[in-house]
């Protein structure tokens, strides 16, 4: 079978590049699909003179032909979905009911998610570095069962039930950090307010996605945050509200199980973090300096600066086996061109003992030390190359030291933010555009 559904996700702390790579998919793409996450994900897409910055959109809202879905593992702000298209439109994109569609079972992140986001991280003795946005209460009150769902807004006769279980939490919590109460009947307003704009785009996702995927349509998962961020798999309890791997595409889409054919894992060159948590690899001074200015290294949502590091192939590593990826698409390769030499983390040593894997446990955690091998730099360019045989013969080396290390191919090469700066070694999506052709030539004769 054709590799027909593509999940793309990060193998790292987020900020791999995955707005690119999900872009340049999506060309060949029918459908590309969010399915975890909120308006925290921050995707850059550079198209020519243009820069676009995805939150909540998919990439594939650049593309005229493809069809967008937000699925209902996202916790979606209306205001900022709202914003979010306008900006777009704008640009001179034009979206509609034909090529954005909204989970009507997707959870509705309201103003009262960000003010208690917000509350939370001041009043922390150990902050986690959340972006304020609410996507972790939003998700609190997923599972606690009391959320408003897109849904809700097309049925009025129950709307006032769900606000009204709503509101008995957040108003306890108000109540108890002095915080005036807020009014059932004003927040209905509100939520009609702004769910209006989006309405017209509200629909049954799930069936939608399954009817679409059994008349064989070529369909892209873009995942948000990265694998190190998963609430179960990474470095709690620094970690983002959802799970971030492909496993979550089942669950945030509704097709189940056999959702994903093929995971493309993106990897950045080097190690980069935004926020607070264990970072074994980091670096400072001279050289932090040089690659975080090099990379652009600033959050696409907060504007924080990111913390910089060697490249972790164990954690990589780790991240390739729980995340079950298959091939990954190597990024910002052209930051590291012209430094001497590159270290690359192989291992840990934990109180004095060799170890191969990252600790589970934040004390454990704080005590590991990075154990390094050193490679030779180059001197070449890297930048604009579009042909794994063009990359200076060191460039070459670390990339193969990097797939022994992690022990997964490398697909793709981005040696630039631009579309056409990538090296295509493997076209993960080659059988299934080979098969779409042969099909569209059977029909044809």
């Amino acid at each position: 079978m054709p590799h027909q559904k593509i999940a793309i996700v990060g193998t790292q702390w987020g900020d791999e590049g995955k707005g690119k790579l999900s872009d340049w998919i999506a060309e060949r793409a029918d459908v590309v699909v969010r399915f975890q996450g909120g308006h925290n994900a921050g995707h850059t897409v550079v198209v020519g003179e243009t820069t676009y910055k995805l939150n909540l959109l998919p990439s594939g809202v650049l593309r005229s032909d493809t069809l967008s879905v937000i699925g209902n593992g996202v916790v979606v702000d209306p205001l900022a979905l709202a914003r979010e298209i306008e900006s777009v439109r704008a640009a001179g994109v034009e979206i509609s009911p034909e090529t954005l569609l909204v989970a009507d079972n997707a959870p509705m992140l309201l103003p009262l998610h960000a003010d208690l986001d917000g509350l939370r991280e001041d009043g922390e003795a150990s902050h986690i570095g959340t972006t304020r946005r609410g996507i972790g209460p939003a998700y609190e009150d997923k599972v606690a069962r009391r959320a408003v769902r897109f849904g809700d807004l097309q049925a009025p006769d129950t709307l006032g039930e769900r606000v009204e279980r709503l509101l008995v939490h957040h108003n306890m919590l108000r109540r108890g950090s002095g915080r005036p109460e807020l009014d059932g009947d004003a927040l209905i307003a509100e939520l009609r307010r702004m769910g209006e704009p989006i309405l017209p785009f509200v629909g049954d996702a799930a069936t939608r996605l399954y009817e679409l995927v059994e008349r064989g349509a070529i369909v892209v998962f873009e995942g948000a945050q990265g694998a190190m961020l998963d609430t179960d798999h990474g470095t709690y309890p620094y970690v983002t509200s959802s799970n971030t791997t492909a496993a979550q595409v089942g669950v945030g889409t509704g097709l189940g199980a056999h959702a994903v054919d093929h995971v493309l894992g993106v990897t950045k060159a080097y190690s980069t973090r935004v926020g607070a948590g264990p970072f074994p690899t980091e670096l400072d001074g001279a050289l932090a300096d040089h690659l975080a200015t090099r990379g652009h290294e600033v959050g696409t949502n907060t504007g924080r600066n990111r913390r910089v590091g060697w490249f972790d192939a164990v954690m990589v590593r780790q991240a390739v086996r729980f995340g079950g990826v298959d091939s990954l698409a190597l990024t910002k390769i052209d930051v590291l061109d012209g430094l001497d030499e590159l270290k690359i983390c192989t291992g840990y040593r934990l109180d004095g003992e060799a170890r191969a894997t990252f600790p589970s446990g934040v004390a454990q955690q704080a005590r590991v030390e990075p154990v390094y091998e050193t490679m030779p730099g180059w001197s070449g360019t890297t930048a604009g190359v579009r042909a794994r045989a063009d990359l200076p013969s060191a460039a070459a080396r670390y990339i193969e030291r990097l797939e022994e290390l992690v022990g997964c191919p490398v697909a793709v090469i981005s040696t630039g933010p631009d579309r056409d700066d990538t090296i295509i070694v493997h076209d993960p999506l080659a059988r299934a555009l080979q098969f779409a052709s042969e099909t569209a030539d059977d029909r044809e004769e």
